[in-house]
């Protein structure tokens, strides 16, 4: 008895489970008694607007608060982060005594600059849900996504590949979230079963 004690003590946890994250819903994820609801809000450049616009801007969100007081807010690159690399090629840079090296480090550089934006930001709304049937669900998450839109954002409800792609953005994991399985290896069990149907 003891023994199988020790034993499940000492068997990890996977991150799903450090994360409390169950599944993903119709609607969006369910993370222990939760079920989360994403929403994706446009950025507003407010360096091109008067300071009269971007007191407006700050009284719309003001009221969406009001109205959803419990909604959380999220600000995340909306692409990978390439910081190690640019690091690592700037002090390859400063190292390199061959101008023709030095040459393709600096386009490398370039290269990475372009295509990371790192000024491109994405603003996440999540609502927390706890224990609501499905109907509610429905109704809750589309009277949060017209209260937030009525406020003068542009918003959208997440769909499950949007989700998936955050949280490999977030955890560091990928660029190509939305195409990863929902179970970790579950392609590999579906190879298996289209081996076995051959035969």
């Amino acid at each position: 008895m003891k023994k199988d004690k020790r034993q499940k003590k000492k068997k990890g946890r996977s991150v799903q489970e450090l994360l409390g994250i169950r599944s993903f819903t119709q609607y969006g994820l369910a993370v222990g008694k939760y079920e989360l609801l994403f929403y994706l809000v446009s950025p507003t450049n407010i360096s091109v607007l008067s300071h009269t616009n971007i007191e407006i801007k700050i009284r719309h969100l003001m009221m969406v608060l009001s109205a959803i007081p419990d909604i959380e807010i999220t600000c995340t690159d909306s692409s990978e982060c390439f910081d190690d690399n640019k690091t690592y090629l700037q002090g390859r840079l400063e190292d390199e005594p061959n101008q023709k090296v030095r040459k393709i480090i600096k386009k490398d550089i370039d290269f990475l600059d372009h295509i990371q934006m790192s000024t491109a930001r994405q603003f996440l709304f999540i609502a927390r849900l706890k224990n609501a049937k499905e109907k509610q669900t429905f109704e809750s998450a589309n009277r949060i996504e017209k209260t937030i839109s009525e406020q003068g954002f542009e918003v959208r409800r997440m769909r499950k590949s949007d989700i998936k792609r955050f949280l490999a953005l977030y955890f560091e994991a990928s660029m190509n979230g939305e195409v990863m399985p929902d179970i970790d290896g579950e392609q590999f069990c579906e190879a298996d079963d289209d081996e076995d149907a051959e035969d």
